[in-house]
Parts: structure tokens; sequence; C-alpha cells
């Protein structure tokens, strides 16, 4: 009979131990969910802020007119790229003041901010037009970056080149989330007309395609803090757990002795 009791209790323990497992499956895999379609936004476009720095290429039948707009030839002589890594400062292109516009030469103030690319690259054909004949305009902005922080195996900021990044592709790009990072409840932070806005991003779940933080804006913080593992095993419990370990490691051990 007392055989009979301890078969069951170590039955017991070794579907414990199961469960145990298919939740913590649960918490580290990524994008869980139906099998179904996500629609995500078929084009997404960011907006100049204040503080963002242009650089702006305006061309047209008659070269020498054109050249005192274009700030950026110094890049083409074999300038190295203003990156973190480097320390290069940027030197050039147009910032975007406070009142969010920029000071072109000759024609003054241009209204940049709160505007897309391709708006922006429009206002400003149509401003040139009295000074330059068939201008061309091509803009970029030169300073987006984006900050992962935390539980991530390489944390930094980042510049991002194409101007579009989705906050997977910024985890990726810290080469992903470490095993003791939260995967269910990531912070973005966003400045949103000089107010802070903070976004909560679960990458368990599908619902992450749809979250506004999917694409990350101009200067956005990404923070991944550790689960709660990592923060059991940071506190002085953590001895006191070794201890409830070894010791039912120790009856385990103990139960099958006696019933062998």
């Amino acid at each position: 009979m007392r055989k009979h009791s301890f078969s069951s209790l170590g039955v017991l323990l070794l579907l414990a131990l199961i469960l145990i497992s298919c939740g913590s499956r649960k918490k580290l895999v990524y994008f869980q969910g139906e099998e179904d379609s996500v629609q995500l936004e078929q084009y997404y476009e960011l907006k100049i802020e204040p503080g963002d720095i242009l650089s702006i290429d305006i061309t047209g039948t008659d070269h020498d007119v054109a050249k005192p707009y274009n700030q950026a030839e110094m890049v083409r002589q074999g300038n190295q790229a203003p990156t973190y890594d480097n320390g290069v400062p940027v030197s050039y292109g147009y910032l975007v003041s406070s009142d969010s516009t920029i000071s072109l030469p000759i024609v003054g103030k241009v209204l940049a901010g709160g505007k897309t690319r391709n708006e922006l690259v429009a206002d400003i054909e149509e401003t040139v037009k009295a000074y330059i004949d068939k201008p061309q305009v091509s803009v970029r902005l030169m300073n987006f970056k984006v900050t992962v922080l935390g539980e991530v195996e390489n944390p930094g900021t980042f510049n991002v080149p194409n101007e579009r990044i989705t906050i997977i592709e910024a985890i990726g790009v810290a080469k992903d989330l470490k095993i003791t990072g939260e995967r269910s409840n990531i912070l973005v932070i966003r400045n949103e007309n000089g107010e802070k806005k903070e976004y909560r991003v679960d990458l368990t779940s599908k619902d992450v395609f749809s979250s506004p933080a999917y694409y990350l804006k101009q200067n956005d913080v990404v923070y991944v803090e550790p689960n709660s593992k990592s923060r059991y095993d940071s506190t002085l419990l953590r001895s006191a757990g070794n201890v409830i370990i070894s010791a039912t490691s120790l009856i385990i051990s103990t139960i099958i002795l006696i019933t062998k």
C-alpha cells in the first residue's frame, strides 16, 4: 500500500514538472494565437518633428543656381558619415527648429514639422520654382534613431538608415531578448508633440502587429524588463529557493530508494 502511495506521488510530481514546462514555453514563444492572417498597415511614413536633421538636395536646369541649397555635397567628397559608434557629429543638413520650420537659403523659413517627407518635397519644389527652373527635390531624415535597453543581448542606440523600423526589427538589431527578458510586457516610450507617451507590447501574442508601437518613431526607447524569475533570482530569496530545491531533490531521491 505504501509503495503504491509513493508511486502515485512520483506520477504527480512528474505531471507537475510537465505543466511547469508547458507554462514556461508559453512565456517564451513569440506571436502565439490562431493561425489566421494579420492585416498590417500597407504603408507607413513618419512625420517630421522638431529636432530632426534633414538632408535636402535640390537640382534644376542650372546646377550653379541650385548649388547653395545643397549642404550635403561634403558627404559625396568622402567624409565619414555620423553614427553613435564613431562619434562623428552631424555638421550639415537642415535642423527643424522648435517652431517646426527649416531655413532655406534665399527662400527663408519653410514649415517642415508635422509633414511627411513627400509632403515637404512637394512644398519645397513649389516654393523654389521662383528661383530654380524645373526644380527636383529629395529629402532624407539623417538622425532617425531608436534605443533598445534592458534584457537584450546588445543594448544601445541604433541609427535607422531607411526611416522605417518595427519593434521586431529593433529587437533583432539588438540581437534578440535574453532568456531573462519579459516578452509579454515590453515598454515603448515615445515623445509625441512634446508629451511623453508609453505603450505596452506583448511579443507572445499576434496582437503585436496591430499595436500603435509596432512601427517605431524616431527617438523611441524600447525597454525590456527582467521577467519574474530573473527578479526573483536577484533577491535574497534566491538562497532560500536553493534550499527548497535541494530539499525537494532529497525527498524525490528518498522516495526512489524506498520504492525499489
